[in-house]
């Protein structure tokens, strides 16, 4: 093929036009409409952006197409899109597959011996890792789903998380009886089956929202993906949720240290939310929240003394509201027996080498002077400890 013949074919993608906005097809593009004064720098250009990701262009454009939040898979789910869209899919695949094969030579004539060459691989079929992909849907995703797990919502669109809390369950001792509820909750989730939206209540420090993100970390490879919402956005859920709707994956909208003042009107938004509005819950979509008040409403003398005729009804409205979530999970401080669980382990991870006795002796005097038991006080303590920190 010559390079016209190449922009011709790349300029008329249909079902994968989405990648004409990367980075490194946007440099392609460049190398084949540049004139033959510019083809060296925009050669060169192009290969700064394809090294950045790797030195073979076969895999790197290969990846591109795999992680393509492409037509067929927004129409079909992963699934058949329909004979014309199947059809110009193969298409597409095969001028993309010719593509990741090209060499510098081929695509630049005469191409001076100082650029560097890229390389291919010459047998790679684009056809089967694509159908491969697409029957994983389900636990890989595609588009920005494929690429990351842990988002937030900003101005009513997905924003990845690029370095999202690692933090993993085993990572998290003492509460093991508390998560598994939630857990079967999540694995319920996963396999379609009918999920509670869950209320994680409890004590400051406890780990409620450490659970929530390494369940997300967990199951990841599984197909579950986190969204994290703020108070001031439920409104934006709803249209969130119409949204995901048809995507394969799995989410959880995470709303972390959830409260309201009584007049809140994100309170009716939130309600509405965990009802359900008249097109149903999304099967896909779960709402866990964490909150260190049990009835999630602040509430004041004034509020039972006011001019309210049907106060009770008032009150009973507000207090209802966490009864809304099918599953509460209360995360309570840890007793001293529990504490001390917690403390031997966390210095069995980090390597902290003490006799058990001293340790209690030690962490139950750091837990006075922090305010009381916790695990994030037992690992603060710990931490000190591995670095060296005389406590």
């Amino acid at each position: 093929m010559q390079r016209m013949d190449w922009l011709e074919r790349l300029d008329a993608l249909v079902v994968f036009r989405n990648l004409l906005g990367t980075p490194v097809i946007g440099a392609l593009r460049d190398v084949l409409t540049a004139g033959e004064d510019s083809l060296p720098g925009a050669t060169a250009a192009f290969e700064a952006v394809l090294f950045a990701r790797g030195t073979n262009w076969t895999d790197t454009l290969l990846d591109a197409v795999l992680e393509d939040e492409n037509l067929c898979l927004r129409v079909a789910a992963g699934g058949d899109a329909g004979p014309v869209l199947e059809a110009a899919l193969r298409n597409e695949l095969d001028f993309l597959q010719a593509l990741g094969r090209a060499r510098l030579d081929d695509l630049y004539h005469g191409a001076p011996d100082y650029l560097p060459r890229w390389e291919v691989t010459p047998d790679a079929d684009f056809h089967a890792a694509y159908e491969a992909r697409r029957a994983a849907v389900g636990q890989k995703g595609y588009g920005i789903f494929a690429r990351h797990h842990v988002f937030t919502l900003e101005d009513g669109h997905l924003a990845p998380v690029r370095y999202p809390d690692p933090q993993r369950l085993s990572e998290l001792p003492g509460y093991e009886r508390e998560r598994e509820k939630i857990l079967d909750n999540t694995r319920a989730l996963l396999a379609g089956k009918p999920t509670n939206n869950v209320l994680l209540y409890g004590d400051a420090g406890t780990g409620k929202s450490s659970t929530v993100k390494a369940i997300a970390n967990e199951f990841a490879p599984e197909g579950l993906r986190l969204i994290e919402v703020k108070k001031t956005q439920l409104y934006q859920i709803p249209a969130l949720m119409d949204d995901l709707a048809k995507n394969p994956l799995k989410f959880i909208l995470f709303i972390d240290d959830l409260s309201f003042a009584a007049n809140d009107d994100n309170f009716a938004a939130l309600k509405a939310i965990l009802e359900g509005s008249v097109g149903g819950r999304s099967h896909n979509v779960a709402v866990y929240a964490t909150s260190n008040r049990r009835h999630l409403v602040k509430e004041s003398m004034t509020d039972r003394t006011g001019d309210d005729l049907h106060a009770s009804d008032t009150r009973q409205e507000l207090m209802s509201l966490a009864a809304r979530f099918g599953l509460t999970v209360t995360f309570q401080q840890p007793d001293k027996e529990r504490y001390e669980a917690i403390l031997l382990e966390l210095a069995r991870q980090y390597g902290v080498q003490m006799p058990s006795d001293q340790l209690y002796l030690k962490g139950a005097a750091f837990a006075l002077r922090a305010g009381g038991r916790s695990p994030r006080v037992a690992k603060q303590f710990i931490e000190m400890l591995a670095g060296g920190v005389k406590v």
